[in-house]
């Protein structure tokens, strides 16, 4: 599966030459230039690391870092002019993973972003382990039947927490309506049965969803449900 990286720089040669690196890496780059379409981009795009320049117009680095770490768990390094340790304090406190300045070698960059990458795929296959789901902001967790959204509690049901860890385990793939009541329900499903529907909509209202274009359950009509990956 390609690796997602998100690099935002109102300097244009600088996001350039970073993607252009990074690319040659193997990495799937997506460069911006603005902080709110990066943003847009975050909320329905998968994302495995960012960077992040910090004198940014309109949303500057640190502001994005605190949105992100808000939401998100993927490493975030830090790309700026400034030198002062105050900076890169004020940076790595936000959550910020490593700070970069520029000038930099491309080679050593390109090595920061492959040991946060490490890191981070470690960190992922530890919490699958401990039967923990952290992605795109919705946190579940297997042991204690608990689970949030953006840091909010969801008053899920047990069979709305079924579903929803369920969906989060086989993200990636679509889920027959079978296939999902079958496992929840423990039970044979029948043609005519809109169980799962049912409760997919009123699982998407306690998550806020939007029903046109939600952003984790999506509908695969005539098919069943998928959560992307």
């Amino acid at each position: 599966m390609q690796t997602n990286i998100l690099v935002l720089d109102d300097e244009k040669e600088i996001a350039d030459l970073v993607s252009l690196y990074l690319k040659n890496e193997g990495y799937c780059v997506h460069a911006f230039y603005d902080s709110e379409e990066a943003l847009e981009y975050m909320k329905s795009n998968s994302v495995d690391l960012a960077m992040l320049d910090i004198m940014m117009p309109k949303i500057n680095g640190f502001e994005m870092c605190k949105i992100i770490r808000e939401r998100y768990n993927f490493p975030v390094i830090m790309l700026t002019a400034k030198v002062e340790d105050i900076d890169k304090i004020q940076g790595l406190s936000l959550g910020a993973d490593d700070y970069i300045t520029k000038p930099f070698n491309p080679l050593e960059m390109v090595a920061r972003v492959k040991a946060q990458l490490r890191r981070y795929q470690t960190y992922n296959a530890l919490t699958e382990n401990v039967n923990v789901i952290d992605f795109k902001g919705l946190i579940i967790n297997n042991d204690s039947h608990q689970a949030t959204l953006y840091d909010q509690p969801l008053n899920l049901t047990p069979i709305e927490f079924s579903i929803l860890w369920y969906l989060c385990k086989n993200r990636g793939r679509v889920v027959s309506s079978e296939e999902l009541f079958e496992a929840v329900w423990q039970e044979k499903y029948f043609d005519s049965n809109n169980t799962v529907m049912v409760h997919i909509r009123r699982l998407r209202e306690k998550m806020k969803e939007p029903a046109r274009n939600p952003k984790f359950i999506k509908t695969v009509w005539g098919v069943g449900y998928k959560i992307e990956k």
